[in-house]
């Protein structure tokens, strides 16, 4: 951030020129916090009407910043059902209109009724930052040699070469790499190794029993452990409030862990059905919201329409 600081402010005042010129009633902020609070602060002082999508995930670190939000925005937008009570707590009503996640899901599932499942291959989603891939990739790699048989396929970062992926990969006979399929991937795949974030729950909208891997330097997990007030880092977990796919984490992120995680995922064990009824539940609760699009653009209108 300190490095891109003259770019920040810069693209604040183009931001905010942009505003005052086309005049709009309400703005719409979509996540990005570091930006889109000060927007929200100036907005609100120029009399605009705000709109937070998605929120920031004040719930995990830097709490103190509800406040702020809580005076510069006048209607939030939450995508995730525990952080309507998070901001109870907080004596702000918010309005969960379900998660945009459900209806990608579901769409891609309808235009590729097709796609079957392959038992012997297992998806790696190894994340989508050059360096956090050369921390986790090599320790997943290799795992995949205590499972003969079994085809592992890496989901390919968008903006990383083929030749990153080629050099990674070039001594491991059984695992390839596919570009711009994840989709794909997950309505195939059996079982999958994957990173933090949204691809967890990705994975779990696919139906895939999963392990998450998470390996970062050990200053900033030494950090993070401090800053961050949460129990898990899997979205799967985290909405559900516990553990339902285990999560190795810096340390227990080893090979032999992977390997004695990822075995009874691949076969019709308990803890596979385990995971997948979990899913079901999960699924449930976030359809719950309805089709976060509309809903949204629902409450856009309605704060519109007050005058």
């Amino acid at each position: 951030v300190v490095f891109n600081l003259r770019t920040i402010i810069k693209n604040l005042a183009f931001c905010k020129k942009d505003i005052l010129n086309f005049k709009p009633d309400v703005i719409v902020l979509i996540d990005y916090p570091g930006f889109n609070i000060r927007i929200a602060k100036w907005a609100h002082h120029q009399g605009i009407k705000v709109v937070y999508y998605i929120s920031p995930q004040v719930w995990a670190w830097k709490e103190n910043r509800v406040k702020t939000l809580k005076a510069s925005v006048d209607r939030m937008l939450v995508i995730l059902p525990f952080e309507k009570e998070f901001y109870r707590s907080w004596n702000w009503e918010v309005d969960y209109v379900g998660h945009p996640l459900v209806e990608v899901v579901e769409s891609f599932k309808k235009e590729h009724p097709g796609i079957l499942r392959d038992e012997m291959l297992v998806a790696i989603l190894p994340g989508s930052r050059k360096q956090e891939i050369l921390k986790k990739l090599p320790v997943m790699l290799e795992a995949t040699k205590h499972f003969p048989g079994y085809q592992f396929v890496v989901a390919k970062a968008p903006g990383l070469s083929a030749a990153f992926y080629n050099e990674m990969l070039k001594a491991w006979p059984n695992v390839r790499w596919v570009e711009n399929k994840t989709y794909h991937l997950l309505a195939e795949a059996r079982a999958a190794l994957v990173t933090s974030g949204t691809a967890t729950l990705e994975t779990a909208l696919f139906d895939v029993p999963q392990v998450i891997c998470y390996k970062g330097s050990n200053v900033s997990y030494q950090i993070a452990k401090r800053l961050v007030k949460i129990r898990f880092i899997g979205l799967v977990n985290l909405i559900m409030n516990k553990e339902v796919v285990k999560e190795l984490i810096q340390n227990e992120m080893n090979v032999e862990n992977i390997v004695s995680e990822l075995k009874p995922l691949l076969t019709e064990t308990d803890k596979r059905k385990y995971i997948l009824d979990e899913y079901d539940a999960l699924r449930k609760l976030l359809v719950e919201g309805g089709d976060a699009s509309a809903n949204a653009a629902k409450e856009i209108i309605d704060l519109l329409s007050i005058k």
